[in-house]
């Protein structure tokens, strides 16, 4: 499985963390097919730098408005400010929605930011090939824009 993630999708996030350290920030990216096309950043409720807690209204939001976009949601974000990109015991004991890639963008390394994704099969993180692009007609819808709540 590949996730294809357009450059702005991934500056993006990369903003959003680099904001909000040395807490974790979060969201959902939406698409189709492993393609992202809408980008959302939610709060962090738990105003963490170790875990973190989506709203629920923001949640119902997003989903609300991916769908409205002919979207699902593909995968959910957050950062680690200080430790590398790979699931924590937190975020595998909090890792319960099906069918989605779990991203983690860490900021362990300031000048080198990496970005991981994983799925979830049997309890087991999996890795999950990321592939960062330049949007264009060929790899993204250009009617969708990327929002953040």
């Amino acid at each position: 499985m590949t996730l294809s993630i357009p450059h702005h999708i991934c500056d993006a996030m990369l903003a959003v963390s680099r904001r909000a350290a040395p807490l974790e920030a979060c969201g959902v990216l939406g698409g189709r097919e492993g393609q992202v096309t809408v980008f959302h950043e939610l709060t962090n409720a738990d105003a963490s730098g170790e875990h973190y807690n989506m709203l629920p209204k923001e949640q119902f939001d997003a989903i609300k408005d991916m769908r409205g976009k002919g979207a699902r949601m593909l995968a959910i974000w957050h950062s680690h400010p200080a430790t590398p990109a790979r699931m924590s015991e937190e975020d595998l004991r909090l890792a319960y929605t099906p069918d989605v890639v779990y991203l983690i963008v860490s900021l362990a390394d300031p000048d080198q930011p990496d970005l991981r994704g994983y799925v979830m099969q049997d309890g087991t993180p999996v890795p999950v090939d990321i592939a960062v692009h330049a949007a264009d007609t060929e790899q993204s819808d250009p009617s969708t824009e990327s929002t953040a709540t």
